[in-house]
């Protein structure tokens, strides 16, 4: 179905999106092409649209999708502090290439400070991962929303990743903010022969076994008998927060 097709859909001037008007477009979503839902996104959805980016394995991918449609729009990176160099260096590398306006957020608290005040919360099982991600993740992404007065977010989501989001849904309403998942049906398969296509590269920690990539405290590489989502938070936590939408309390007040 094309973006034509939707108008139906759209609110009046001035209204926001609510959750009928979100759940009566997902269908149609549902139909198109990862282009299309980008193109229909940027016609439709609010303003003020930024995409979130980890820089992890695959983030190529979306980062090249986003910036073909709309070079300039905001690339939003949470940055704990406890990156892997290797990722720092991808980050310099895909904002040379793409030419990323890149948006850096950062905790409230310094990581030594953290340590100093609390421990090495992800040592302190599934409760203190949750307060570690609260702290260095949800609540640095709470402040980009508001400072960047987010509309629309974009993600590079997808159902394949883990169990917790097979039921990823292209469209979502995250608190204000309205998300869009324009790869979430894509495969491993299907990012590979886009990275092939346009000549884009992995995360350098990919060839040493890496296919989960966040903190260097809490990602390992795959080895037999894991699958990928036990890669991260020591297999105790399938999500860090940031894709919750009930974490994000204070942006939708």
């Amino acid at each position: 179905m094309s973006a034509t097709g939707l108008r139906l859909c759209i609110p009046e001037p001035g209204q926001a999106w609510n959750n009928a008007q979100v759940e009566a477009v997902k269908p149609c979503l549902e139909k198109m092409e990862a282009t299309e839902r980008l193109q229909w996104a940027l016609d439709f959805l609010p303003e003020n649209a930024i995409v979130t980016s980890s820089f992890g394995a695959q983030s190529a991918v979306m980062l090249h999708l986003v910036t073909r449609f709309r070079p300039d729009m905001p690339v939003v990176l949470i940055d704990t502090g406890y990156l892997f160099d290797e990722t720092y260096q991808f980050i310099d590398r895909l904002v040379e290439r793409l030419g990323l306006n890149l948006k850096i957020y950062h905790p409230s608290i310094s990581p030594a400070w953290q340590e100093n005040r609390f421990g090495r919360r992800w040592e302190q099982g599934p409760e203190g991962i949750r307060q570690y991600n609260q702290m260095n993740k949800v609540e640095p992404m709470e402040r980009a929303l508001e400072d960047l007065q987010v509309g629309t977010w974009f993600s590079g989501l997808r159902r394949e990743q883990s169990d917790t989001r097979q039921g990823l849904a292209v469209l979502q309403r995250h608190g204000r903010v309205v998300k869009v998942s324009p790869i979430a049906d894509w495969t491993n398969r299907d990012v590979h022969k886009y990275l092939q296509a346009h000549d884009l590269p992995y995360h350098p920690l990919w060839d040493r076994g890496y296919v989960s990539i966040g903190d260097r405290h809490t990602s390992q590489p795959l080895v037999e008998g894991m699958s990928a989502q036990d890669t991260r938070f020591f297999g105790m936590v399938r999500e860090c927060g940031l894709h919750e939408p009930e974490r994000f309390r204070r942006a939708a007040s």
